[in-house]
């Protein structure tokens, strides 16, 4: 069995794209467009992790058959029941927390906290992956769609996209995995372009998970 340890701070949706892709699970919130990627037998989520609590991403692992097992460790939670901790106390029990998973791959899907090398060379060099909606090199970091959609509204760019890529200490610039364009349309509001691009991801990220694993 391969196993993946998803983490996530939000709804969940690129989470969602994976667990669809499982044949030996049956979700109750399945995505309304269905991939064409499918991952075998051998792969295993075998935990969801969150930032955040009270977040649907946590509901979408839990209401799979079977459920799959999910923690919460939320940064702010952790140093007030821990005073005098910082955030590298908080990324190596991150660390300690995936690794009692056994983790042959580690999916950064909807994650909203940045990892730092405290956190990347405690995974036993496990690889990780993140999903980023932008081109590589362009946009890295936090609201690249507003960016995309604002620059496109300048006449700075004409397409943008989304990749897969491996989770280094500079935010969004490790290797490209999968890379995805995705035009703009002239009549395009953010929200259609949003919701392009996002389409576009529960697409990719499977792709990501299958091309790394070799499966």
């Amino acid at each position: 069995m391969v196993n993946i340890v998803v983490l996530i701070s939000g709804s969940g949706t690129n989470l969602q794209a994976i667990l669809d892709s499982l044949p030996h699970h049956q979700s109750s919130t399945p995505l309304p467009l269905k991939s064409s990627e499918k991952l075998p037998e051998s792969v295993n989520v075998k935990a969801v992790i969150s930032s955040k609590s009270n977040v649907y991403g946590l509901e979408r692992a839990k209401g799979c058959t079977p459920a799959i097992p999910t923690q919460v460790l939320a940064l702010k939670t952790y140093m007030n029941r821990n005073p005098g901790s910082t955030r590298q106390d908080w990324e190596v029990e991150l660390s300690r927390i995936v690794n009692s998973y056994e983790p042959d791959l580690i999916v950064l899907a909807g994650f909203m906290m940045i990892l730092s090398p405290t956190f990347l060379n405690a995974i036993h060099g496990k690889p990780i992956i993140n999903l980023h909606p932008a081109l590589p090199g362009a946009f890295d970091g936090a609201h690249a769609i507003e960016r995309a959609y604002d620059a496109y509204k300048k006449g700075e760019i004409k397409n943008t996209g989304c990749m897969v890529h491996y989770v280094i200490p500079e935010v969004d610039r490790g290797e490209p995995i999968v890379i995805a364009e995705v035009p703009i349309k002239e009549d395009d509001s953010l929200d259609s372009m949003e919701n392009r691009i996002h389409e576009t991801e529960w697409k990719i990220i499977v792709q990501g998970v299958k091309k790394v694993l070799n499966v």
